[in-house]
């Protein structure tokens, strides 16, 4: 992704609840100099998330905001927002963030957060994916970056990664194959957004980057 020179970087914050895998992914991608976005904080709600101490040892500014000393879901949203918004936040990034934002913060930041699903969106929204798809007996499983909108796992969509499943898999397995491309694929669709690149138009996102066009992914494969 190339970052146009004098071009400022765009200050992401980085929202998780647990190990924070693909927050390390879009860590390591922004440590590239034409990257055009940086990650200028990582925020958990739970304080023991073990993702809150990898950033730490990166340097990198955390915040531990319990969600059970709020309120209500409204009054931690609320704050939650504040402190984004302090930060100078242009950009929210959703990395195994488990709770469900109310309509006011997803409004707040319209068309500035997105997410990273481990479904071929809208197929499979919701939790339990791989399991749902094996069970399902789909051939192609994935992942969707997309921007958030209140519904659950529903949003214009950024970009999209196809993975085979095979016969002998497990949802461990699949697990695993989609992970491999999500810390592929998030970065790449931050890029898009950061850069201006894929912008909202209506219901759906508008890239300039050209489709792939090369490659089809066959499962089972054509004989």
């Amino acid at each position: 992704m190339t970052q146009l020179t004098g071009t400022p970087k765009r200050r992401v914050a980085i929202l998780i609840s647990g190990r924070g895998s693909n927050m390390k992914s879009l860590v390591e991608a922004a440590r590239a100099p034409n990257y055009p976005a940086e990650v200028a904080m990582v925020v958990s709600n739970r304080p023991d998330a073990l993702g809150l101490e990898w950033a730490k040892a990166q340097g990198l500014p955390t915040l531990a905001m319990d969600h059970t000393h709020y309120e209500d879901r409204a009054h931690f949203d609320c704050q939650l927002s504040s402190v984004l918004q302090s930060a100078k936040i242009e950009l929210v990034a959703l990395a195994g963030f488990m709770r469900l934002l109310t309509e006011s913060f997803v409004a707040a930041w319209h068309d500035k957060l997105i997410n990273i699903h481990p479904s071929l969106l809208p197929a499979f929204k919701g939790l339990n994916t791989h399991q749902r798809a094996l069970d399902a007996g789909v051939r192609v499983s994935g992942c969707t970056v997309h921007f958030v909108r209140t519904e659950m796992d529903v949003g214009p969509i950024i970009q999209q990664a196809a993975v085979p499943v095979l016969p002998s898999d497990s949802a461990e397995d699949l697990a695993a194959r989609v992970l491999a491309a999500e810390h592929k694929i998030y970065p790449s669709a931050l890029a898009l957004v950061a850069s201006g690149q894929a912008v909202v138009d209506g219901d759906q996102v508008r890239s300039t980057p050209q489709v792939n066009q090369q490659q089809t992914l066959f499962s089972p494969p054509l004989q």
